[in-house]
């Protein structure tokens, strides 16, 4: 049966009244050894792709919980955000936001139109979005102020939601994954996985592992070459998400972030977001043949990086640990 209540709360009693949260996915999420699949056979999946009641999923649904909630308590009645036409993000919070009785406009930038993007785009006219194709994001930011003024200045939520309170959604995760290796469900990780295209999943990741009492590593597998992801971001976004837990009445002690705790590479982006890799399409193939479905643009470049993770000496023979965060149903 599924958790009452999120792991935030659970630890941190103090925050069920000032970090309000709202459940919109099952949990805890599964864990799954991918037998076969790399040169050490330790390679492990946390299967976030069904993490969703509202016919879309993915890590975007986890960053919701907390968002949506936060949204109300502005008595804010429309989100405006922006992504690429393709944006998982956005179509996911258009569908959510829309069943508590809130709006959505998305600005969105161009990318490879692909059979996906296509797809997307008549969703994202299906869930009710009101849609600004702006094109890129320097006509994106000069618009901002007729956006804002045209939609009654909303609740802004930049790319992906990655804020410290949508970040809150990772550390969350972090959590849940530390109960599972607790309880015996598989051995302490040497690494998490994850693809990174805004940075709320990886800095969550961080954070959460680091409370948690665990020594795992976060390898973030940069995708998007349109916003500032180097580990100083990822880091930063973590201690705003600290500064905010410990704002709201969250006790612990210090947090060390460093000390190799993070791994941020590019190794895997190709020509640019959006842009389908060799190596990604490679992974996915490999991946498919372990049951997982990945897309172009996010999961198959980060399974690309885990695959040639695994053959490197720095690990050991510990188990790593791939996130995938791709929803579409």
């Amino acid at each position: 049966m599924a958790e009452s209540h999120p792991e935030l709360h659970r630890r941190y009693p103090e925050l069920a009244a000032t970090l309000p949260h709202l459940r919109l996915g099952s949990r805890p999420r599964p864990l799954t050894r991918l037998d076969g699949i790399g040169v050490r056979n330790r390679v492990w999946c946390k299967d976030d792709s069904g993490f969703g009641d509202g016919g879309w999923g993915g890590n975007k649904v986890r960053k919701l919980e907390w968002i949506l909630p936060d949204v109300e308590a502005h008595r804010s009645h429309r989100i405006l955000t922006v992504g690429a036409l393709g944006t998982n993000w956005g179509l996911a919070t258009a569908l959510y936001a829309r069943d508590r009785g809130i709006d959505t406009t998305l600005a969105l930038i161009d990318q490879p139109v692909d059979e996906h993007v296509r797809a997307q785009l008549v969703r994202l006219h299906e869930s009710g979005a009101t849609v600004h194709r702006t094109h890129t994001k320097a006509r994106t930011i000069a618009l901002a102020p007729w956006l804002f003024a045209r939609h009654g200045f909303p609740y802004y939520l930049p790319a992906g939601g990655s804020t410290p309170i949508g970040t809150l959604g990772y550390v969350e995760a972090a959590l849940e994954l530390a109960e599972q290796v607790r309880s015996g469900e598989m051995p302490e990780p040497a690494a998490v996985v994850t693809a990174v295209g805004s940075g709320g999943t990886a800095a969550g990741l961080l954070l959460g592992l680091r409370l948690a009492g665990l020594r795992t590593r976060v390898v973030a597998v940069v995708v998007n070459d349109t916003l500032p992801l180097a580990e100083r971001d990822l880091v930063g976004l973590a201690r705003g998400t600290e500064r905010l837990l410990r704002s709201r009445g969250a006790r612990f002690g210090p947090v060390d972030l460093g000390s190799g705790s993070l791994i941020v590479t590019r190794r895997w982006l190709g020509p640019g977001y959006g842009h389908p890799t060799a190596e990604g399409t490679a992974a996915a193939r490999v991946a498919a043949d372990a049951g997982l479905t990945l897309d172009p643009v996010y999961t198959a470049k980060a399974f690309a990086g885990l695959l040639a993770l695994d053959e490197h000496p720095m690990f050991g023979d510990a188990p790593i640990v791939f996130v995938d965060t791709y929803g579409p149903r």
